[in-house]
């Protein structure tokens, strides 16, 4: 379980088809071998490591069903250990489990005082999950849906998580990983 608040970028190294590996942030000291770190909102498990990087094997669904199949060496993604029982809940719940890719359509703004308005299309199979004011993980970020219709929604990028993450990077026509609120999920499969 993790929470969307990302705690470091790290550079891509070597992206193989059994998995990738990461540059090791500093901060990251307390992680061995079988934790579970997400990358870029992929829940994955940490196989090696030394004092430099952290390798993760990918399986080839993954690599399907995600937007880690198109990165390569020099890329960067967005990182955040496992969520301890004995700390405080902030972002929202996020499991690291991709719903689907969704497509930028478009990025308003400079990323100054106002942030930045991005515009996401998403497959037809989320419909619904994805609501006004409701939560959303895009590449792993805890954010709030701003607009939401039929095809797209919307989210404002404030200057902090521009900074903070790989979204102040985001372009049209780029894809992202997208995770819909789990307690949505809920709702919607009682219906």
């Amino acid at each position: 379980m993790f929470t969307g608040l990302i705690e470091a970028v790290a550079e891509i190294l070597e992206v193989t088809p059994q998995g990738l590996t990461t540059t090791r942030p500093v901060s990251f000291l307390d992680v061995k071998g079988g934790s579970s770190i997400a990358v870029s909102g992929v829940c994955l498990t940490l196989t090696a490591l030394d004092a430099q990087s952290l390798s993760f094997d990918v399986i080839e669904e993954t690599w399907k069903r995600t937007t880690l199949g198109s990165l390569q060496k020099g890329d960067c993604v967005n990182l955040e250990r496992a969520l301890p029982l004995d700390s405080r809940l902030e972002g929202h719940f996020v499991q690291g489990h991709v719903d689907a890719v969704g497509e930028v359509r478009s990025v308003e703004g400079v990323g100054g005082v106002e942030g930045v308005k991005v515009k996401i299309a998403y497959p037809s199979q989320l419909r619904g999950l994805i609501v006004e004011k409701g939560s959303i993980a895009i590449d792993g970020v805890s954010l709030t849906v701003a607009h939401v219709d039929a095809e797209t929604f919307s989210i404002a990028l404030i200057p902090a998580t521009l900074k903070q993450t790989t979204l102040g990077t985001l372009r049209e026509g780029a894809s992202v990983n997208l995770e819909t609120d789990i307690l949505g999920k809920y709702v919607q499969s009682m219906v």
